[in-house]
């Protein structure tokens, strides 16, 4: 780096407080404090600028560096690529782009076409257009409206926060896009009927049935769900659940659209988390771990049945996908991406994951035993949370502020953890992980046991 060099992290901590507008963060108190800066990553753990070193178990803050820091060989990837060709517009095709279409499709059974974007927010974005087009191309232009849950998050720009069920952070950016509708979250611990089990998520699917009904079948054209909630929760849906929303979007002609941003390339214990229920999509989104962070991607996936919707009539001008993402062209995203596929598969994370993420619900639930404060443990394969609360007989959420504790504390021990971050007012109370798909016995144990130590010195 032009004027640079290691023993000058001084000026680069000055420039960062003059000139970066970081993320999610109120900067007032970066006038008399330093922002944090990571300055190198390795395996599962990263360094500051003041050389302090971290167990980071949120895969890059936002579960995205599923296969760890430091991997030479998708850098190497990416560099032997973009040498050789960096970008061309997405309306022509590109080596990587092509073979990673080709290697994703094989381990998505009845999935066709990917369409490329640069992040999670705008792979959405293209489902939302693209079932707005098939709505005035089929259905007159009444079958517009999309569904989306609470709790649920699909992305930031003003669309995708059309379709957010996170209120608080949605705050402030409306008025958004019109016949967007809100149907109920899943969340069995925050019960919305006297059922259990099974019961309560074939209720929590005719929820969603309800709303299609009084909005009228004939005016919706897609239900767009995370399979697992992240920040709103970590919600594990109720078994009973999926089957009936598949049999509910078959009954009423609704395209199913399923956002694998977070749940996607592994984080689960399966390649995609709809594999967990057996779900026939017809849109799948994915971003984040597909490059594990090392090139930004995202993709659009959808079946061939609504591919061939959009190739009707060639001599209507208006008859295509009339969209382009001009860092979908980039080829080192899809690059990046076949290599983050190989290693999952040749160091078998997909498993590791199951057995680390087995490893690590079984902690959690030993925390729960001892600390009064853990209401509720959840989560499948290494994406978990830890629902904090006040009082278990009640459920009533602990402070914000309390959470922000036990996450501060965690960090002063050298554990980077997580929490659910202006989602639902009042229930921003969960504790979250995500860990790298590489994490070892050793990893979760000492994740876990900082967690013990941080719940004990908040709240005693």
């Amino acid at each position: 780096m032009d004027g640079f060099n290691e023993n000058d992290i001084r000026h680069v901590v000055e420039a960062d407080k003059a000139h970066v507008w970081h993320h999610l963060t109120q900067h007032k108190p970066f006038e008399t404090t330093d922002p944090r800066i990571i300055v190198e990553g390795k395996g599962m753990r990263v360094w500051d600028a003041t050389g302090k070193e971290y167990i980071d178990a949120v895969s890059g803050g936002v579960w995205t560096v599923n296969v760890g820091y430091g991997r030479a060989s998708i850098a190497d990837a990416i560099r032997d690529q973009i040498v050789k060709l960096n970008y061309f517009a997405g309306a022509a095709g590109s080596i990587p782009g092509a073979l990673f279409a080709e290697k994703l499709i094989a381990k998505m059974p009845g999935m066709a076409r990917v369409y490329y974007a640069n992040s999670g927010s705008e792979a959405n974005e293209k489902v939302f257009k693209m079932v707005r087009q098939i709505a005035h191309k089929r259905h007159g232009g009444r079958k517009r409206k999309i569904l989306y849950r609470e709790r649920d998050y699909h992305g930031s720009t003003i669309g995708t926060m059309s379709a957010g069920g996170q209120t608080e952070r949605n705050a402030h950016y409306g008025p958004f896009a019109p016949d967007f509708v809100s149907v109920p979250h899943c969340l069995e611990y925050r019960a919305q009927w006297d059922l259990s089990g099974e019961a309560y998520g074939a209720r929590a699917a005719e929820a969603i049935e309800e709303v299609i009904l009084r909005e009228g079948p004939d005016t919706v054209g897609a239900l767009c769900l995370e399979p697992i909630t992240a920040g709103g929760g970590v919600i594990v849906p109720p078994e009973g659940y999926w089957p009936r929303v598949q049999e509910i979007c078959e009954k009423y002609d609704i395209l199913l659209h399923i956002d694998e941003v977070v749940c996607g390339m592994g984080r689960t214990g399966t390649w995609f988390g709809y594999e967990h229920y057996g779900l026939r999509p017809d849109f799948v989104t994915l971003a984040k771990g597909v490059a594990s962070g090392y090139a930004a991607i995202g993709v659009t996936v959808t079946t061939e049945a609504v591919f061939e919707m959009f190739k009707d009539d060639a001599g209507d001008p208006l008859d295509h996908f009339r969209d382009i993402s001009t860092f979908g062209g980039c080829t080192a995203g899809p690059a990046a991406a076949i290599e983050n596929m190989r290693i999952i598969e040749d160091e078998a994370l997909l498993d590791n994951t199951t057995a680390m993420g087995a490893r690590m619900l079984a902690n959690l639930e030993g925390l729960m035993e001892k600390h009064r404060v853990v209401g509720d443990v959840r989560g499948k394969g290494l994406f978990l949370g830890a629902e904090l609360v006040a009082d278990r007989a009640s459920r009533e959420p602990v402070e914000e502020r309390l959470v922000g504790a036990v996450v501060a504390e965690c960090a002063a021990q050298g554990v980077i953890i997580g929490a659910t971050n202006r989602s639902v007012p009042g229930f921003n109370n969960t504790l979250t992980f995500s860990p790298a798909l590489i994490a070892t016995a050793d990893d979760i144990d000492a994740i876990t046991d900082t967690v013990d130590r941080a719940l004990g010195k908040v709240f005693g």
